[in-house]
């Protein structure tokens, strides 16, 4: 069984992840969504929030193309997580040039650590490269419209918390 990992914050979860993780599933028998619970970012939703939206939206995602994905929390070295959840390769996102040099370097560190765990990259769709969940935020707090770059529960679960916290 061919395991892979997609880790990330999720926070929250866009629609450039979820392209990530169907066109993943076409890689993988199993997909790990690894999620970081990561406090040092300071996350606008719990870690219980970001895998019950992630766990929404790929039950979906699971459903139309048959293979398993699992949502799995995790604190560790990346690397350590990917051996934990037994998969032999770890999924990133690209989206820019930009992304490319801190993952170049993050594939030379994990490949130190285990050089038996690949990493592949895939490139985000033209249409979903742009999407940061870094500025969904930002534009959800500044009373935007993102529902063109996440699914509409999520806009929905940013648009109650923004309202909640106040701009």
């Amino acid at each position: 069984m061919r395991v892979g990992l997609y880790p990330g914050t999720f926070d929250p979860v866009t629609l450039g992840h979820t392209d990530i993780i169907e066109r993943a599933m076409a890689l993988v028998d199993r997909l790990v969504i690894g999620v970081a619970i990561n406090r040092d970012k300071g996350p606008m939703f719990s870690l219980d929030e970001r895998v019950e939206m992630l766990k929404a939206e790929c039950a979906a995602i699971q459903g139309r193309t048959g293979g398993e994905i699992v949502v799995h929390p995790f604190e560790n070295l990346l690397i350590d997580c990917a051996r934990d959840v037994g998969a032999g390769v770890i999924i990133r996102g690209l989206r820019a040039v930009a992304d490319f040099e801190y993952e170049f370097q993050m594939v030379g560190m994990n490949r130190a650590l285990d050089a038996s765990i690949e990493t592949v990259f895939l490139m985000a769709d033209a249409r979903r490269q742009a999407i940061a969940s870094r500025l969904v935020k930002e534009i959800a707090r500044l009373g935007g419209d993102v529902s063109m770059f996440v699914p509409a529960p999520v806009a929905a679960a940013l648009a109650g918390r923004v309202a909640r916290n106040g701009r």
